[in-house]
This record gives C-alpha cells, structure tokens and sequence, in this order.
C-alpha cells in the first residue's frame, strides 16, 4: 500500500468512523470504497511534508528526507497514469 493511499485511508477513516468525526460505527468498508475520493488531500499533505519542520531537520538528514518524500509522490503520479 502506498503512503499516499495510507493517508487517504486516514482521512476517510476520520470523515466516516464513529471513533473520529463521522457517524458509521463499522467503516472499514466504506473506507476501501471511498479512500480514492481523498487522494488529492493526502497528496496535498505529502507536498507540505516536503520540507521538514526545524525540530525535524535537526534530528535527521534532509536530504534524505527530501528524497523519501519526492519518492513517494514519484510512485503516487506513477499510481495514476
């Protein structure tokens, strides 16, 4: 699964579960038919996550970071050719 699903599975789940902020108390399934609906948020959090935050360029390498995260948005664009 792809961190860009991973994301948008997270959204969906906030926006439908009973145990965040929707109404469905079982929405496992609802997710797996919806999560593409949220893909576009979740890329637009990936792309913010693209530049570390001071706390987290002090404690890793970012150009590391920056590699991982332009990867993942690689596969994602690949995702949806």
């Amino acid at each position: 699964m792809s961190l860009v699903e991973r994301i948008a599975r997270v959204i969906a789940g906030r926006v439908l579960s009973i145990n965040a902020e929707g109404e469905d108390a079982s929405a496992s399934d609802e997710v797996d038919s919806t999560w593409r609906d949220y893909r576009e948020d979740a890329l637009s959090i990936l792309r913010t996550l693209r530049e570390p935050d001071p706390a987290m360029a002090e404690a890793g390498d970012v150009d590391n970071w920056h590699r991982m995260v332009e990867a993942a948005l690689d596969a994602a664009e690949t995702d949806a050719s």
